[in-house]
């Protein structure tokens, strides 16, 4: 098999960036013709529509301004009397786990004959799954039966022994939905994605049943890679039919043994998976932290090779646009400049960020107006912003080409269903406008202002809230374990859906409530939100934040 050092090649002393990946450098030497929508509709036959509307996208680009603003990005520290409350809960919440342990028999089901064999779950795991996350279990993994989009309905289910089972109770709950990754709202069961998917499955069925490789590819693949390619600024792309896939099955393709890996802190379990599974050398650095960021680099350049000292055979910064659980924007101009400097490459995550940020919607290249030929591999999913599922990886030509004969998760993985690729191409296409009308404008336009309004007034609420002002990921930190669960059960009878987050998806001081916002949510819908979070927040003693409140009027 070809080996990935092919696509990404050695350096020697002081790292080089040969331009292989973006395919822009003065070393870019391939003959192979882009793939464009030129070459695509003659091959296709699509409508000459497609590419003069997609022209006079191009040309706008880059039009906004590179030197943007910065905006603001908040992680307020708990005052120390909290911190000690949240320790000391936890704390006392394992003790009584511990008795709780020793004294009862646990309601656990135990498989027979399983002598020799390795445990599921080590000591810890298995104690806290049953006497720490039970208490709370209630609050997640909740059962609907609906489109999650700016409302969802909940099973409603009760237990009557403290969360060992649950029971459905037969009613149902309308609820606002804030706990859902819909950031564009096109988690529809009407309108045109539906109806272009419903036509899909008549034309194409359910599933390919087969791989790329084989049988599994059909018009809609290729025409959905071409459109994703276009639409980020990149000469090809590949989807895969799982977002997670995307990261945990194509890193491994691109780094191996000899591979330097400098990882944010904060990075998802996608991409930790996927660089456990590479062998390459990972290091981390402080989230965000741009000082870290390139001290790392420093030391690992002077250093070398862990064993033998010798050079790195290359080195990649892999970071996400959007940070899903801290809501927090990377900080990519800078790191684009750290890339130049030092020679290395970016593989930027933009599964949270493509279709969230920017003016056109394009992700965080589009946000900061930085070429997208500056990042040697895009990745993304289509599950948040597209209301479908699966995952693309962008780049240069060389690069998928490379994927299309390497990647796990191309060869040997079935494809994408019709109805999903249909999904993604519809919407898509509203966002760019290519459906000839401004309804992915406004969908962009909305989510912006609904963030913004949404992020002002919980300021002024008096919650600490986590991440940057342009993120449509809320953190709103609780703290204590006690805490998260009264809150989403406190919201949940106001007919208010929202998901709770806590140790150990994070630290023990950083409990949190995440809200996700959409451009489907209503201003009406906010503020009777936000009314409910003022007054529990009076109630459970949610007003952490020391900050001085601005009392004026927010404009929606």
């Amino acid at each position: 098999m070809k080996k990935s050092n092919d696509v990404l090649p050695r350096t020697n002393g002081i790292i080089q960036a040969y331009g292989f990946i973006n395919g822009y450098g003065n070393s870019h030497t391939s003959n192979d013709k882009p793939v464009t929508i030129d070459n695509y509709t003659s091959k296709t036959s699509a409508n000459a529509k497609f590419k003069d509307q997609f022209v006079l996208l191009q040309k706008t680009f880059l039009d906004h301004n590179k030197a943007k603003k910065k905006s603001k990005e908040s992680f307020e520290e708990a005052p120390l009397i909290t911190a000690c409350l949240t320790y000391l809960g936890f704390y006392f919440l394992m003790i009584i786990g511990y008795l709780n342990q020793l004294f009862f028999v646990p309601k656990v089901a135990t498989e027979k004959n399983r002598d020799g064999y390795v445990p599921l779950y080590d000591a810890f795991e298995r104690f806290y799954s049953c006497y720490v996350y039970r208490r709370v279990k209630d609050c997640w993994n909740r059962p609907i039966c609906s489109v999650p989009s700016d409302t969802l309905v909940l099973k409603d289910r009760i237990t009557n022994d403290y969360g060992w089972t649950f029971e459905f109770t037969g009613t149902r709950t309308k609820c606002i939905n804030l706990g859902s990754y819909n950031y564009l709202g096109f988690a529809q069961n009407s309108g045109p994605c539906a109806e272009d998917s419903i036509q899909a499955i008549g034309k194409y069925g359910i599933s390919t049943s087969s791989t790329r490789r084989e049988l599994g590819t059909n018009t809609l693949h290729n025409e959905l890679e071409v459109l994703t390619a276009q639409f980020l600024g990149a000469e090809d792309a590949i989807v895969f039919g799982m977002g997670f896939a995307t990261n945990a099955l194509n890193l491994p393709s691109l780094i191996s043994p000899g591979c330097l890996v400098v990882s944010d802190e904060k990075n998802h379990a996608s991409i930790i998976l996927g660089l456990r599974l590479s062998g390459a050398t990972v290091k981390v650095y402080e989230h965000n932290n741009m000082k870290s960021l390139e001290q790392v680099i420093e030391k690992s350049i002077v250093n070398g090779q862990t064993l033998n000292g010798k050079p790195w055979k290359k080195i990649l910064i892999i970071l996400e646009g959007v940070f899903s659980m801290e809501g927090s924007i990377v900080k990519l101009p800078e790191i684009v400049d750290i890339k130049k400097k030092y020679g290395t490459y970016i593989y930027l995550d933009e599964a949270h960020s493509v279709g969230a940020t920017g003016p056109n919607g394009r992700g965080i290249t589009d946000y900061y107006g930085i070429d997208p030929k500056d990042i040697d591999i895009m990745m993304g999913t289509f599950t948040k912003s597209f209301g479908s599922a699966g995952g693309y990886i962008a780049g240069s030509k060389n690069l998928i080409d490379y994927l299309r004969t390497n990647s796990h998760a191309h060869c040997y993985a079935s494809s994408m269903a019709p109805a999903v690729a249909q999904q993604i191409l519809t919407s898509m296409k509203i966002i760019m406008g290519l459906d000839g009308t401004d309804e992915g404008k406004q969908r962009i336009d909305q989510l912006a202002r609904n963030t913004r309004y949404f992020r002002k007034r919980l300021a002024q609420i008096g919650v600490i809230t986590y991440g940057h002002e342009d993120s449509p990921v809320v953190p709103m930190l609780v703290y204590l374990f006690s805490k998260i669960g009264a809150v989403v059960r406190t919201l949940t009878k106001r007919k208010i859906a929202v998901v709770g987050a806590g140790f150990p998806a994070t630290p023990i001081m950083e409990g949190r409530i995440r809200f996700c916002l959409s451009a489907a949510h209503t201003r009406e819908q906010l503020d009777y939100f936000l009314q409910a979070i003022d007054e529990i927040g009076s109630t459970l003693g949610l007003k952490y934040s020391r900050k001085p409140q601005d009392a004026e009027t927010i404009e929606y």
